[in-house]
């Protein structure tokens, strides 16, 4: 690695890796290298043209802070989606099932059906059961 590759490295180690972040270092890279290329061509050595490029180059706070803009610096929890389903069918589930509890005592006390419609609401939470179980 040469001198230039590991200013830039240097420069970047600091933010989390991402396609955008490898693409902003490579051209930045390449435009160092080009320049250090033509201090060569007129005559610096290989050394001076490479220390005067960094100099002139400068500091990347901005290019970084650009960069950081767009990538969040801590990637956020992984939420399971399977799970999460799980949780809003039971929790729907227990709301159309408390409702129906509700319409059968406040209208017809004498008979209890509220529990044949809870056997049909319940498929939804087991199916969200067996399909979290499955991708455990």
């Amino acid at each position: 690695m040469n001198k230039i590759e590991e200013y830039v490295e240097n420069c970047f180690k600091d933010l989390p890796a991402s396609e955008r972040k490898e693409q902003l270092k490579q051209e930045i890279e390449d435009n160092l290298n080009e320049k250090v290329f033509d201090l060569m061509q007129q005559g610096k050595s290989e050394e001076d043209a490479v220390n005067k490029t960094i100099l002139e180059f400068g500091d990347i706070d901005d290019i970084k802070q650009e960069l950081s803009k767009g990538i969040p610096l801590e990637k956020p929890a992984k939420i399971n989606k399977y799970l999460l389903r799980l949780g809003f069918s039971l929790g729907g589930s227990a709301l159309i099932i408390g409702l129906m509890i509700f319409i059968n005592l406040y209208f017809t006390k004498s008979v209890i059906w509220f529990v044949f419609p809870t056997f049909g609401v319940l498929w939804w939470p087991l199916a969200m059961a067996f399909l979290w179980l499955r991708h455990k």
